[in-house]
């Protein structure tokens, strides 16, 4: 037991969604006879997905810096059907159509921002009037009509990597992606222990790093093997990849930059990080703006995968995207979460809708289902901080530099960054 905590980073307990997801996995990989991890469900499973998961990336950041955002899904659907009607009757090629998409969704940040940051409404009424203003504004904009889009803008949604080199039963590319990857992070943390090295700072048990390592290497690996064995034609679908991009991105600006440290600052303490220099309406602004902006890019690849853009896209898709951040590990009251832990409950979350659809279980179980697994495993979150513990993903990723290492009122931290 003490070898696991040594490996993992902490207490066994706190690993509790990472085997919740195994767990999930290898009883619907029984039920279900073995479907859970064809190749092509699998594939499915991110395909599906990967909209709310990118967005509950953009949301995890509002949490931690003590907001909500109510209006992801109506702003997701606006900026669809915008985005759809713009290629078709302003001949938009597909990249001018995301850069359109995009743009729009800054600005709505911007106005969602203003009345958050400048004027100082509560988000939870700003988004709320956010949610009945743009849902309005898909149906005036579509005219509640479906609007196709093209297919070479239908590919951040539905494409996979192309087929490439010998003919080896697998998809080269995906394979390589996933070996460059292990490399990155096997380069990565002898870099780091270099440098700690070099400082004279306490270096952990070169077995306890390499098994670590190694458990990360072989989940990677599987992983992309799995997905380059698929039927022909599909591979690693280029939704995954955006998302596992924005990953990468935003858990390096929320744990290595200083605007990062800020927002966990303002979440936990707004005053005692004003006391020590941070200007909390630039990062409300920025949660915000942000916020929209990846709402627009999800709603972007949902319409990219549906092949048009609908009246009723984005209904209740802030449910989805809120319910992944609080299993991933976020509190209500701010300040604790990360970019990784809220894609693991979305992950949970994908799972668990897959699994029981497998199975044949209704719509109305499922959504019962998945509000029990939200109330379990936030109540277990609770329960563990009032035991004096981290949260479950806080400090599952202590060791893989996606914590919240920026603690709440870590006053003199941020002094260091303003």
């Amino acid at each position: 037991m003490d070898k696991l905590k040594q490996i993992f980073g902490g207490d066994t307990r706190q690993l509790g969604m990472i085997f919740a997801l195994v767990a999930l996995i290898l009883f619907f990989q029984w039920r279900t006879g073995g479907l859970t991890l064809k190749p092509e469900n699998v594939i499915n499973i991110f395909q599906g997905n990967s909209y709310i998961l990118v967005m509950a990336i953009g949301m995890v950041l509002v949490i931690i810096a003590g907001h909500i955002d109510l209006s992801v899904g109506s702003v997701a659907a606006f900026v669809g059907i915008s985005v759809a009607i713009a290629m078709r009757d302003w001949g938009l090629p597909w990249w001018g159509g995301i850069l359109f998409g995009l743009a729009i969704g800054a600005l709505v940040g911007a106005w969602q921002g203003f009345w958050v940051a400048v004027v100082g409404i509560p988000a939870f009424i700003v988004t709320l009037a956010g949610m009945l203003i743009f849902r309005g504004a898909n149906q005036a904009v579509g005219k509640s009509l479906t609007v196709p889009v093209g297919k070479d803008f239908q590919v951040i949604g539905a494409g996979y990597l192309p087929e490439v080199g010998p003919n080896t039963g697998y998809n080269n590319l995906t394979l390589l992606l996933g070996l460059l990857l292990c490399a990155a992070i096997i380069g990565g943390t002898l870099r780091t222990r270099r440098n700690q090295s070099k400082i004279g700072a306490h270096l952990e048990a070169g077995w306890i790093v390499a098994v670590r390592i190694g458990l990360i290497c072989v989940a990677i690996m599987a992983a992309a093997m799995l997905m380059a064995s698929g039927r022909k034609g599909t591979s690693l679908p280029v939704s995954a990849i955006i998302l596992g991009v924005l990953t990468l991105v935003y858990g390096f600006v929320a744990t290595r930059t200083i605007i990062g440290r800020h927002v966990y600052a303002v979440g936990g303490n707004r005053q005692a990080a004003e006391l020590s220099g941070v200007r909390s309406r630039r990062i409300n602004f920025f949660v915000m703006m942000n916020m929209s902006v990846l709402a627009a890019l999800g709603g972007m690849m949902f319409v990219a995968r549906s092949n048009a853009s609908g009246p009723f896209d984005g209904v209740g898709w802030e449910l989805d995207v809120i319910a992944a951040v609080f299993i991933g590990g976020a509190a209500v009251s701010g300040g604790v979460g990360t970019v990784v832990g809220s894609v693991i409950g979305g992950l949970v979350m994908a799972v668990l809708n897959n699994g029981l659809q497998l199975l044949g279980v209704g719509a109305d179980q499922t959504q019962i289902y998945k509000g029990l697994v939200l109330l379990i495993a936030v109540a277990f979150d609770v329960y563990n901080k009032s035991q004096g513990r981290r949260s479950i993903i806080g400090m599952l990723m202590k060791n893989s530099g996606g914590g919240g290492r920026a603690a709440a009122g870590d006053t003199e931290g941020v002094k260091q960054q303003a």
